[in-house]
């Protein structure tokens, strides 16, 4: 039985990850027990106990681990907050999943990454685009018919002005294709403003160092909320629409026909289709193993730098 805790009770760690970890509770008896839950507001953690079947809540993180003794924590913070309690955690050779992004500066996230490699503790990366059902499906095809020559990528999002959205959310897209692709060589950036004040619009190439070329573009305030993938190769295309709701979407192509489609049932829950609930699953069978979740700060970390350095260009150019 893999005792489990989480701390932050806020809206994020409610849907992606209160209720893929209830999810696997329920599917599978005898394999996880969802001890407490950890929040500075005590009625928060309380009711976040009673809607998600954590056994008891806690307003304080060093209370709740000196006394449940967890097998693993479950840690969504606030940006500025993730790094502080990422290396509590890793500090306390807990097993731990830490949200993205990994800090609010590149400094942050060495730091980060630093005491990860100092003190080697089990973690994960709550990054859940590398666990979409159907990305997934399109790279283990890829693995058969060959590999990607191109691949694109578009974010959309409605009314996201925030400075940080490159790396704060920009992230996903970017760590997806290198999950897909592979490891970035070089990149070059195009950045669109606008007078009234609205967020920076990004059109991004990269090479990959495996000879293939990508596009990224994120455009944070184009009135609806989706992300596309695209991947190219000798004799097939394949592409993945990943929106709210029920756009998501999957259509291959292999010697000019359609070799597999697919859309998401809308009864579906969301977990199951963002990947939210595969994360839980890879993170609780490597705990069950004995063996390192994946993925790990480390392999998430040149996705942050490249997110980070797209940022300082924009500043210094503005």
């Amino acid at each position: 039985m893999i005792r489990i805790a989480l701390t932050g009770c806020g809206e994020h760690s409610r849907s992606s990850h209160a209720a893929p970890l209830a999810r696997y509770a329920a599917q599978h008896p005898g394999e996880l027990e969802l001890v407490a839950a950890c929040d500075l507001n005590n009625d928060r953690a309380t009711e976040f106990c009673q809607s998600f079947g954590f056994a008891r809540p806690y307003t304080d993180l060093d209370e709740m681990l000196d006394i449940e003794k967890v097998d693993a924590c479950v840690c969504v913070m606030p940006m500025e907050q993730i790094v502080q309690m990422g290396i509590k955690l890793l500090e306390r050779r807990i097993p731990c999943v830490i949200e993205k992004p990994l800090g609010t500066s590149i400094a942050e996230a060495e730091r980060l990454s630093m005491a990860a490699s100092e003190t080697e503790t089990p973690h994960m990366v709550s990054v859940n685009r590398r666990f979409m059902p159907y990305l997934n499906q399109v790279r283990s095809w890829m693995n058969e018919v060959g590999p990607p020559r191109y691949a694109k990528a578009v974010q959309v999002r409605h009314s996201r002005n925030e400075p940080d959205f490159i790396w704060s959310t920009g992230i996903h897209v970017i760590d997806a294709l290198r999950y897909m692709v592979g490891d970035i060589e070089s990149f070059e950036v195009n950045v669109q403003t606008s007078d009234t004040n609205s967020a920076v619009w990004y059109v991004i190439s990269f090479q990959f160092k495996s000879g293939a070329r990508g596009h990224v573009e994120i455009l944070p305030t184009a009135g609806m909320v989706e992300e596309s993938y695209e991947f190219l190769g000798e004799r097939f295309r394949a592409r993945v629409t990943a929106g709210t709701g029920t756009q998501r979407s999957l259509q291959s192509w292999h010697d000019d026909q359609l070799v597999a489609e697919a859309r998401t049932d809308e009864d579906e829950p969301e977990d199951l289709r963002n990947g939210s609930y595969q994360e839980v699953e890879q993170f609780v069978r490597a705990l069950q193993r004995g063996t390192r979740p994946r993925p790990e700060i480390k392999d998430v970390l040149p996705s942050a730098r490249i997110c980070f350095a797209i940022a300082d260009s924009v500043r210094k150019n503005a």
